[in-house]
């Protein structure tokens, strides 16, 4: 073999452990869980991983079916659908619900897949010892209307109980909407959510996460949990003003 034909040898070879180095291994992930993944976007080649729930197969590749949050079970990867979900965002004020309390915070449900943290010192602006019982704050169970202050790429949701307006919830009920659906419930410059609160004298808070927090007489928490279920369900329709008045006020004349 002359020195020619040993060189182009040689560079086929280094050729070859350069594709070889550059090909995506077999049962291989292209995200990680708990990505957020749109339709169409690949999140796994090889077939040692399976498809699951909001996913499907495309040749060698796993391909998001929708939009959704990436979780992994076993082999199987799933996706968890996000259409209508709330995503945290800062400066929007959520209700969330206390699930957690350790010797830092509280840790929140923020009606997202994320969770939430609420430092000691953003709790209140009562000064609070070490060590002391964090519970004569904020209890598990309990609801409250809070700030978010920060959201990092990790998704990582900090939350701020220092602002007008922001306070743990007592009595009343709690509902969910979906939270696309919550421009339409507060209406324009609040328009509908304080027709709703007059004609049923409830106090009511609308959070951008689509929790919605309604205090009252037992029978007007009922008609202010119906007209905003009303509102959900018909916020494409034309005209939504004025039915929602007219059930409001037929609701009304029932009651007297």
């Amino acid at each position: 073999m002359n020195q020619k034909e040993n060189n182009e040898e040689n560079t086929m070879e280094i050729e070859q452990v350069q594709k070889q180095e550059v090909k995506v291994a077999p049962g291989t992930l292209l995200v990680k869980e708990k990505d957020i993944v749109a339709p169409g976007e690949r999140l796994a080649q090889g077939f040692e991983i399976l498809p699951g729930m909001g996913t499907y197969r495309e040749k060698e590749h796993i391909v998001a079916g929708r939009l959704g949050l990436v979780m992994l079970d076993g082999r199987t990867i799933k996706l968890i659908p996000l259409s209508g979900r709330y995503l945290p965002k800062k400066h929007d004020s959520i209700i969330a619900k206390v699930v957690d309390v350790n010797m830092n915070g509280w840790r929140l449900e923020t009606n997202s897949p994320y969770q939430a943290m609420l430092s000691i010192k953003e709790a209140t602006a009562q000064f609070i010892e070490r060590g002391a019982d964090l519970t004569q704050f904020y209890e598990i169970g309990d609801y409250i209307i809070c700030k978010i202050v920060n959201v990092t790429s990790q998704k990582l949701v900090d939350v701020t109980m220092r602002g007008p307006g922001l306070r743990k919830l007592k009595n009343g009920r709690v509902i969910e909407v979906a939270a696309n659906k919550v421009p339409r419930i507060i209406g324009k410059q609040g328009s509908m959510v304080t027709m709703v609160k007059d004609a049923t004298k409830c106090n009511i808070i609308v959070g951008q996460n689509g929790l919605i927090w309604i205090e009252g007489q037992p029978e007007n928490e009922l008609m202010a949990v119906q007209s905003i279920k009303k509102i959900q369900e018909e916020s494409h329709m034309s005209g939504l003003t004025e039915r929602i008045k007219a059930h409001l006020e037929k609701n009304a004349a029932k009651s007297e």
